[in-house]
This record gives structure tokens, sequence and C-alpha cells, in this order.
């Protein structure tokens, strides 16, 4: 019954994608450049540097990335199939709610480590990250560089005692010792929450890389993305969930090797001549005046090339980059699916294993894409980089195009579409991860725990867990479809603030501190999410029109004044002009979606707020209702730490 079920599912997806690939092209909308003009390059600013031989001029900018559709769809479906096959297997091997949730604890370090690998490269940080760096230089670095080091608080604090106390959700850990079905429920909405809003920053940009790249509509793509999430989440569980993470893990690392080789080479194999090139680049220079520091005249004697690599570009307030900093340092030790990890390995010491492992090709990922970045900064130019997406999404595409022999080249069509397949593979292992993540909090704490007070058979458990998934898999379709118009990087931002500010906090009290019990478990969670969650939405990750206008009348000023001084303004200043009058006009009295004019909050991450109000919270909560009952329990919890005592047994398979 599940083969034909596989296979019927496998059969649809390849009716469709052959029909979608032999519709006419259409083309699909593009975010126009901020006063770019890609075409022309400008004299540098008095004092910088000269232009890098590499840099001599801007590539004319494409309408769009345009891959071999052929090639391209074909990747996608000899992925979709391997992992296809991948489900069946698991599938015949999920009998129990340990095998669903925890994949029977029989995953090796070696095996979690690329999985948990896996869970963290996202396509948010393969291709925005990159994008990032491209546009913002030193300050997408920072967005880069940050995630190697939230492994090493998940490697020193929680990976050995999460894996002992739990069995397999974020409530197990934090009910063991404080009244079950509150904490079970609060724990719940919180995971909840932290998947959601990750999840739908993947299905968005699902939709998004898929009309771009095939013209393939945003609505199409992501139903698409959604039923085959369900599949590998509902048939193979946790087992089919790991592989699938695995070979995504395997793709992404050599995708991304062979993009960084390819750039190295191109510059050389010198690191310092490569920098020092980004900072001559007349192009480069141009894109920071204008459209990063808003400069309509250069400033005498400044070094825009030099600035690109100085950080304050992107993170202007240096609290900005404390709060970042802490956000990714703790908010991974706090992410339900991360955690969810530890309970599939047999023991403490691959529980280890597993996070060395994860730590080490993580930095290795993460320090290439800061070559990629640069890479496209350099050799894509940023003009051309935010006339296709100005967001700077498909810098990483463009550049592999343009590697590996340029467009409609064999070579440069295959290395895209190789890039393209990988990216689209990243999306559904992140995706089935946290489609996990929520069903295991909603079938397991909620429904298992509360309602039935824990007397369900396995047979229950897992019928429970597949129709809770495919019940949170079809609510993060319909939410990706609403959610088409939204910031993506503010949902991530919110993700990882929730994660550390709730959380971690409770996590950490409640395997460490005697006192901590269920007042304390709630406040840190309640306070730390809704701090998290307020602050993100009075900060500057949401669109204020008014602040686009006051920004457009600045331009006005500056331009007329030297339109009037000259007498008249060349082309490139006169289109800058328009532009301005026209978002002026267009913004001019807009308010955010909650009713604002300009940021109340003046950071991008909350978590340099909301981590210590959530952790002020746990305390004063916890010391204001003594729990005795949970303070006599300690001992226990501590003993399961060390020991691992009572945890489920790894099943032989």
């Amino acid at each position: 019954m599940l083969g034909k079920a596989l296979s019927a599912l496998m059969l649809s997806l390849l009716l469709t994608t052959g029909v979608l690939a032999a519709e006419p092209a259409k083309e699909a909308p593009t975010a126009p450049a901020t006063g770019a003009a890609p075409a022309v390059a400008t004299q540098p600013a008095p004092g910088a540097r000269k232009e890098a031989p590499q840099s001599a001029a801007a590539p004319a900018a494409p309408v769009k990335v345009k891959p071999n559709r052929a090639i391209t769809i074909s990747m996608f479906m000899a992925i979709i199939a391997v992992t296809l096959c991948v489900v069946v297997w698991a599938a015949r091997q999920t009998t129990s709610a340990a095998d669903f949730y925890a994949a029977g604890g029989g995953i090796t370090g070696l095996q979690n480590g690329w999985a948990i690998a896996g869970d963290y490269m996202s396509a948010a940080s393969f291709l925005g990250m990159s994008g990032l760096i491209s546009l913002y230089g030193i300050d997408g670095f920072m967005y880069a560089v940050g995630p190697m080091f939230s492994f090493i608080a998940i490697l020193l604090v929680v990976a050995e005692p999460c894996r002992n106390a739990g069995k397999f959700t974020l409530g197990d850990i934090l009910s063991f010792r404080a009244a079950p079905k509150t904490v079970r429920g609060v724990a719940a909405i919180s995971t909840v929450t932290v998947s959601l809003f990750y999840l739908i920053a993947q299905m968005v940009g699902a939709g998004k890389l898929m009309q771009v790249l095939l013209d393939i509509p945003y609505r199409v793509s992501v139903v698409g993305v959604g039923v085959l999430m369900v599949g590998y989440v509902v048939f193979g569980g946790m087992k089919a969930t790991t592989w699938v993470q695995i070979i995504k893990a395997g793709l992404l690392m050599t995708g991304t090797v062979l993009l960084a080789i390819l750039v190295m080479v191109k510059a050389g194999m010198n690191p310092l001549g490569f920098f020092s090139d980004i900072v001559g680049s007349p192009l480069i220079q141009d894109h920071v005046r204008m459209n990063v520091l808003k400069d309509a005249v250069p400033k005498p004697g400044f070094d825009y090339g030099q600035r690109f690599l100085e950080p304050g570009l992107f993170l202007k307030n240096p609290l900005d980059q404390i709060s970042l900093g802490i956000a990714w340092a703790l908010g991974a030790a706090g992410l339900p699916h991360i955690l969810m990890r530890f309970f599939t390995v047999p023991s403490a010491k691959e529980a280890r294993k597993s996070i060395v492992v994860a730590l080490f090709i993580n930095s290795t990922f993460f320090f290439l894409i800061n070559l990629i970045g640069f890479g496209a900064a350099l050799y894509l130019t940023p003009q051309l980089i935010s006339s296709v997406d100005k967001g700077g999404n498909m810098a990483t595409l463009l550049l592999a195009q343009k590697l590996g022999g340029g467009a409609g080249s064999l070579g440069g069509d295959l290395f895209l579409a190789f890039i393209c397949a990988v990216a689209f593979a990243t999306i559904l292992a992140v995706v089935s991860g946290l489609v996990l993540a929520a069903s295991a909090a909603i079938a397991h704490d909620i429904y298992v725990n509360i309602i039935r007070d824990g007397k369900a058979d396995q047979r229950v458990q897992v019928r429970t867990a597949k129709i809770t998934s495919l019940c949170v898999g079809v609510a993060a379709i319909f939410m990706g479809l609403a959610a088409e118009k939204e910031n993506v990087v503010a949902l991530v931002a919110l993700a990882f603030a929730v994660a550390a500010s709730g959380n971690f906090p409770a996590v950490m009290l409640s395997l460490f501190w005697k006192r901590f019990n269920t007042a304390g478990i709630v406040c840190a969670l309640v306070v730390g999410t809704v701090s998290a969650i307020g602050l993100v939405m009075v900060s500057p990750n949401m669109t204020y029109p008014q602040k686009i206008a006051d920004d457009a009348k600045k331009a006005i000023v500056t331009l007329e004044k030297k339109q009037a001084e000259a007498g008249m303004l060349a082309a490139k200043d006169l289109a800058a002009l328009e532009k301005a009058r026209a978002d002026f006009r267009k913004n001019d009295g807009g308010t955010s979606m909650v009713g604002l004019k300009a940021p109340l909050f003046p950071l991008k991450n909350p978590g340099i707020v909301s981590l210590p109000l959530g952790l002020l919270a746990a305390i004063v909560g916890a010391l204001l209702f003594r729990d005795r009952r949970a303070e006599e329990m300690f001992d226990e919890i501590e003993v399961r730490q060390i020991t691992g005592l009572g945890i489920a047994k790894a099943s032989d398979h």
C-alpha cells in the first residue's frame, strides 16, 4: 500500500513538472536595482583606489537567472527519486513511536553530525548569506560566521544532558521535574511557534526560487514542496528525514567547495590580491556610495571601496552586532528540530561526536560562503546582483553560471543546474525536519501526554504522529502561500531570537539549577517568546513606508540642488531623481503593518533585550513560586544526565 502511494506521488510530480517544462517561458517580474546603472562604470571617488582589472566594466544585467530547463528539471527529478527511495526504505522500518520520532536511537554520531549540519545549513544560509555579503560586505560576513559559534554552546552545555534527560521532544526535557501537563502545553506552543516562523521562511524561499529559476508559478512551487515534505515525514519519520538531510548536506558541501575553489582560481589563488581588487573596484565603490550610503554626490577623499570591508553598512548600530551574536550563539541550542537530533543516537558519546562533526562541517561551509559572497561582489558586481533580486538571493546562482562558463554554455548550464538542484534539496530537507519537530510537539506532548495521559499504545501514537505531520504540512503550505510578500529574513531572525530568549534559558535552568520549577519554565517560555516577537514587530526588520519616503526626500533635495548649480544632470542622476520622486509619492504618509511610521526598537535582532528578559523572568518565577518536589527530583535528573539511565534503548535496525 505504501509503495503504491509513493509511486503515485512520484508519478504525479513527474507529470506536473513535465507539463510545466512544456509551457512557454514567461518573464518573471524582477526587482529593480535601487539607483544603480549596471552597465555604466563611474569614476572612482577622490582618494579611492584604482579599479581592479577584473572589474573594469559591469556586465550587462540579465533580466533574470536563466538555467537550462531540461538539465535543471532532470537534476531536480533525480534528487526527488533518490530521496523517495530513501523514504520507502525508511518506512518499512518505522513501526513504533521511538522509530518515528527518534529513528529508534539507531543513528551513529557521524551520521547524526551530517544530519545536524544538514538541518542547520538552510537555503537562507546558502543563498541569503552569500547575497548579503555581495551587497553589504563585512556585515554579511558577520551573519555567516555567527553560526560557527552556536555549536560550541550546544557541544559544551546541552548536547549530552539533553540526550540523557529527554526522549523525543523539548517538552520531555522540561517536564521531567515540573508539572508535566502545564509545561508540555507551553513547550509545545513554543516549539510550534519557532518551527512555523522558520518553516514559513523556507516555504517562501522555495516558491521564489522556483518562480525565478524555472518560471513555475509561486503557488505551484509552494504546493509541490509541501507535498514532498509531507510525504517524507508522514511515511518515513525521523529515519527518512535524517538520511534526506545527510544526502542534502553532502550535495551542498560539494557545490560550495567547488564554487569556492573556482572563485580562488579566478583570483589567482591570491587572497590578498582578491580583497585588494574588491576595494579597488569602481562599481563596488559606486554601489556603496549610491545604494548603501545614499550619497548622491561623492564625499571628497572618502574611500568607498575600503568602506565595503568595514562593518556598519547593514548593521549600523554596534549593538546589533552583539544582539545578532547572542541569537546565533544561543538560539541554535533552543531550536526544537536541532534538540530532537540528540535523541536519535544510542549514547552520550555519540551525541558529543555528532556535534563535533556538525561543527566541523558547518564551520567549513560558512567560511566558504564568505569567499562565494565576496567573489560574487567582485566578478558579478552588486549592481547586477541587485538588478536580478534586490535582496541578493540569486548571487550564488549567478556566480555558478558565470564561473561554469557563462550563460548558454554547457559548463555554465550544468553548474547552475547542479547548484539550483542543491538549493532545492536544501529546502526539502530543512522543511522536513521542521515539520517533524512541530508535529512531535503536538502529537507527543499535547495528544499523547496531555489529552491521553500517556495512555496510548504504539499504533495509536504512530498514527497520531502521521496525522499531525500531515496537518502541519498542510498548514505550512497555506501559510507559505499567504506570506508571499513577507520579509523572510525577519522570520528567520525571529525564529532564532525566540529560541534563544525562551527555549534556551528554560532548558539550561531545568538541567542545572536545583530551584528551577514549573513557574520558572512557563515564565521563561512566555516572556522570552512574547518579548522577542513584540520587539521584532516594532524593529527595522519591518517595512516602514514613511522611512522610504524620507530617504527619497533627502535624495530629491540633494539632486535638485546639484541640478540647480550645474544647470543639468547626467542621465544616471536624472534617473535617480525620477525614482526618488516616485518613491516619495508612493510611500509618503504610509505606516508599517502594526501602524508605525518609524521603528520603536532600533535593533534588527532583539536577542540582546529579549534573552535577558526571558532569563530574568525564569529566575523570578522560580523564586516566587517555590516547588519542593522539583527540588527533590533534581538529584534524579542530575544522575540521568550523567549516566543516561531511563532513556529508551536503541533498536537494532
